[in-house]
């Protein structure tokens, strides 16, 4: 062992024991040697002679290299010497020679590595410098086994890292695989298959691994060859035999099957593949599939015949006369029944797509009117089929129902999973409605009978099952349970299901009941059974917290349907669920399961009972009774929880916090249920018991006044506030405003602001005092967070504090539009509000020509357009805002309505665009309506002059502007504009 071969294996120890200093001493030694210009035939002589399998590795690695690094700089004399040496390595040339290494009996890496080489050669010189690589090749495969090997193992990297379109290749990979292909199709590919075929048939028993080998690479192979050459008399009977020989190792049948797939897959006319299908026979194989499901070559099996079955199908589709679509449909027909048994119990090729395949059948079925006898018998194995597809695993039952790592991973899968085979379900259903809805009856009617712990997933598919197909049931078949609704709904309510414990299972029973309730709805005397299982152990009341809290929501849903149909079971609801809310308005708030459990507990079972309290059909004294007892312990406990808070460290006090907010949220979900009629007119006294409530939940803004959280919940419950109790809140607004905008940042602002846009909304004119007041504070605050430059853009930019930014500069511009939207512009002209006019002015302004959001920049000239009409009177009129006037017409008309609309990143392609242009040809018709010729003659003598507008279209806008046709002033001032443009060939940007 010499300095070179020791720098080697230094370089490949990864034992730890090498000095390092000596280790990156060796690795740079070994790449100063693979620098030598030598290099090609110092790797091939070590290859050859060296012992260390790290040296082979090595040398053919550079060898690689050299070759894909620098082919084109090396001499002829030096490719011809790779080449050489390399064919003689492959065919055991000189392998007499005792002092020689033999390659080929060398670990299987060093024979890949090898493999890739040569193939790298192939890439460069094949046909055009070394055309005869695969005939010289051939001859050498009689020296047995070794040989043979290494042939299989360069075809296979040939295809890999060349042919094979599974890897994304460049066109210049494309160009060359289309070379290489057409040169062997040519020259060697028949004397290839002819080899392949003597191999198998010599070896086939004495060396079936070598033979599996030869077969493995055919496969690869059948895809672009002449199909002749494997599709005869000779090949076809030879596959077949060694796929039945059970004698045979099932590495060789398999592999045998794998070029039956890929011949029946290959890509041809529907006519001769039609015959080709016909002539294997098929049906020889089917009895193996049905032996052991769990072998490899079952596996191998199951994908020859389900593409086989997918193949017959496409021929079905594309074949025109009836001769050949009746062999098609017979040899469907005859491979179906395995392949359902396939489908439901062997691993299926992951390139098959199963959903894909039944769907295409099923397709096909339209077309028969009726179903024959064996679609019939089909519709019923592809129903089964789907429920063993959607069928849980039971080794991951436990970790389902207490949902773990691996148990929510399954479970996501299972959705995603299931999503194309309920499509599926619906589609049968849609050819075979009878079939679908007695198989999914008697799959149910097993599961209910014999459900125990022993058959939890088969419970759960049978109530999955009649889930899905829900969802293609219209709304009239639901009501008036058409089909074999009136049986199945009231067999599922009345079940005692022994395994309802689980938690899947339970889920589903509940979700299917919520999605069956129209039928109730019609059929009322099934209410009570409804009621059951949502109040009992199998709903609310459940075990297992998730199922429990799902329950509640799916119970709310079912109440906001059923409503008026349940007065008469208010009284036993509330009964059933006592021990809820009783747990749920008398919080301990020590306990920190229920604090950390989270934040929505509880609100559905809250807005169940306020949308069944709150019906008129309820009397004034029940409905007083059941709200009292509702909210007056839920206030006492925010007022002891603020008392308490008030003399606590922050660490109790946050605990604090999360009752809060789930007493606010539990409040909100109860007024869902009360208009405001209600509260209002029919029965003030349920008003005034809100009203009180209102005063109590805003002294939390007092005690936590920095609590976002907080905040957020009591403002929304004042949104609520508002729509329940209508004008009689506005008592209560100063004081929930005032506090509302104290120390309120950038988030806080803007749901402030969307608070008082709901209230202009709601109130317009009649909320004016309140928003006269509160408007200087809400502009203060407001131009004091934004910046007044322009938000930063480019790398960094997206930062959270930014988009809330943002997101407030957008609510401001809501706001403003919604209060001159709502003839309230006179709030800005107010003598506290009238310091921010200049600032609000030039904000809209810039934004109206500048900002990035086309909406934005519209939303500022609608708000110009309507502040021109309240503010504006006809021409010769005094002023109401001094200065105004002259603003509208000297900058606004000028910047936003001609500049910036001449700018090239004005786009008129885009539709928001054009809205926010249309707008603008608006505002020019409402400043000549208000201003007249003050605002034309500015407009026309100042601006156009400016952008070299020629006199005749400035006379043309003249005439269309004084005319009453908005839509030619539109379309006029659009091609005005892109006339400008061309003239000025963007090399003006006004601003």
């Amino acid at each position: 062992m010499d300095d070179f071969e020791k720098a080697i294996l230094i370089s490949f120890d990864e034992s730890g024991t090498i000095d390092p200093v000596l280790k990156s001493q060796a690795v740079a030694y070994c790449q100063q040697v693979r620098e030598t210009p030598s290099i090609c035939r110092l790797c091939i002589e070590r290859l050859i002679c060296t012992n260390f399998v790290q040296v082979r590795f090595w040398c053919l690695q550079t060898l690689h290299e050299v070759l894909c690094l620098r082919y084109s700089s090396l001499t002829p004399d030096e490719k011809l010497y790779i080449r050489k040496s390399l064919l003689s390595i492959a065919c055991f040339e000189g392998s007499d020679d005792k002092n020689l290494v033999r390659v080929l009996d060398g670990p299987a890496f060093i024979k890949n590595k090898f493999s890739q080489v040569l193939v790298t050669l192939i890439y460069f010189e094949y046909p055009l410098i070394w055309s005869s690589v695969f005939i010289d090749f051939l001859p050498h495969l009689s020296k047995g086994a070794p040989v043979i090997d290494m042939f299989c193992r360069v075809l296979n990297t040939l295809d890999d890292e060349l042919i094979s379109l599974d890897y994304p290749r460049g066109a210049e990979e494309v160009a060359v695989a289309g070379r290489v292909k057409d040169a062997m199709r040519q020259q060697c590919v028949p004397q290839i298959v002819r080899t392949w075929y003597d191999i198998v048939s010599l070896y086939r028993n004495s060396d079936p691994e070598l033979c599996t080998s030869v077969l493995n690479s055919m496969r690869r192979y059948i895809f672009w060859i002449d199909i002749g050459l494997i599709a005869n008399d000779a090949f076809i009977p030879l596959l077949f035999e060694l796929i039945l020989v059970e004698a045979l190792p099932e590495q060789l049948r398999g592999a045998a099957a794998g070029c039956v797939l890929a011949m029946v897959s290959k890509r041809m006319d529907p006519q001769s593949k039609i015959s080709l299908l016909q002539s294997l026979q098929i049906s020889r194989v089917f009895s193996l599939v049905y032996k052991d499901v769990d072998s490899e070559l079952v596996s191998k099996l199951a994908a020859m015949l389900t593409g086989y079955a997918a193949e017959v199908l496409d021929c079905f589709k594309r074949l025109d006369s009836e001769e050949n679509r009746r062999i098609s449909m017979e040899l469907l027909d005859e491979v179906l029944p395995t392949v359902f048994y396939v489908m439901q119990n062997c691993e299926v090729d992951t390139t098959f797509s199963i959903v894909q395949f039944l769907s295409g059948y099923v397709a096909t079925m339209k077309s028969f009117s009726p179903l024959r006898e064996k679609q019939v018998l089909h519709v019923s194995q592809i129903l089964e089929v789907i429920r063993a597809q959607i069928c849980y695993d039971r080794v991951y039952r436990d970790n389902l129902d207490m949902p773990d790592k691996i148990g929510r991973e399954e479970e996501d899968r299972m959705v995603e999973h299931r999503k194309d085979l309920f499509v599926l379900l619906r589609s049968v259903g849609r050819v075979a409605p009878d079939v679908t809805q007695v198989f999914i009856r008697n799959s149910l009617a097993t599961a209910l009978v014999s459900s125990s712990d022993e058959n939890v997933e088969e419970v759960e598919s049978a109530l999955s099952l009649f889930y899905a197909i829900g969802e293609s049931i219209s709304d009239e078949e639901m009501r008036a349970g058409s089909g074999l609704l009136k049986e199945l709904v009231p067999m599922i309510l009345s079940a005692r299901i022994s395994c309802h414990s689980n938690r899947l299972v339970a889920l589903v029973y509940l979700e299917t009941i919520t999605r069956y309730i129209k039928f109730v709805q019609e059929n009322t005397q099934y209410i009570p059974l409804v009621l059951a299982a949502f109040l009992d152990k199998r709903g609310i009341y459940h075990p297992n917290l998730n199922v429990s809290r799902r329950a509640s929501y799916f119970f709310m849903r079912v109440v906001k349907l059923l409503k008026a149909k349940l007065v008469p079971f208010v009284e036993t609801i509330l009964q059933s669920l006592q021990d809820t809310v009783s747990n749920l308005t008398h919080i301990d708030w020590t306990s920190k399961e229920l604090i950390y459990s989270g934040s929505e507990d509880g609100t559905h079972i809250f807005e169940a009972i306020g949308l069944l309290i709150g019906m008129e059909d309820v009397p004034l004294e029940k409905q007083s009774e059941y709200l009292s007892l509702l909210l007056t312990p839920l206030c006492q406990q925010v007022e002891v929880l603020l008392l308490e808070a008030k003399v606590q460290n922050a660490e109790e006090c946050s605990a604090k916090v999360v009752i809060i907010q789930q007493i606010i949220m539990a409040i909100n979900a109860l007024s869902k249920g009360f208009s405001e009629r209600l509260v209002t007119c029919s029965r003030p006294a349920i008003g005034v018991m809100f009203k009180q409530t209102l005063d109590v939940l805003l002294q939390i803004l007092v005690v936590f006044p920095k609590i976002e959280p907080l905040r957020s919940k009591v403002t929304s419950f004042v949104h609520r506030m508002v729509d329940t109790l209508g004008v009689s809140v506005f008592p209560y607004l100063p004081k929930a405003l005032e506090q509302l905008l104290a120390e309120s940042e950038s988030k806080a602002m803007v749901g402030f602001l969307i608070l008082i846009n709901q209230l202009i909304c709601k109130f317009s004119t009649k909320v004016g005092d309140i928003l006269e007041e509160i408007f200087p504070v809400i502009a203060s605050r407001v131009f004091h967070i934004l910046p007044r430059d322009a938000f930063p853009s480019g790398p960094g930019s997206n930062t959270e504090e930014i988009r809330e930014l943002e997101e407030l500069q957008r609510t401001l511009y809501t706001f403003l539009h919604v209060i001159t939207m709502h003839d309230l512009s006179s709030v800005f002209l107010a003598p506290k509000s009238r310091v921010y006019l200049d600032l609000i002015m030039q904000l809209l302004l810039y934004t109206s020509c500048n900002h990035k959001d086309i909406l934005t920049r519209k939303t500022c000239v609608q708000i110009f357009i309507r502040l021109i009409k309240d503010w504006c009177a006809k021409p010769n009129v005094e002023e109401k805002v001094p200065g105004f006037r002259r603003f509208i017409i000297e900058t606004f008309a000028m910047n936003c309505c001609l500049y910036s609309v001449l700018d090239k990143s004005f786009e008129f392609r885009d539709a928001n665009t054009l809205v926010l242009f249309g707008e603008i040809v608006v505002a020019q018709k409402v400043m000549y309506e208000k201003f007249g010729d003050d605002f034309l003659i500015h407009f026309v003598s100042k601006g156009f002059p400016r952008v070299h507008c020629p006199q005749g279209l400035a006379e043309q806008y003249c005439q269309k502007l004084q005319g009453s046709d908005i839509k030619a002033l539109k379309s006029f001032y659009r091609s005005h504009i892109e006339n400008l443009r061309q003239q000025q060939n963007g090399s003006l940007v006004f601003r």
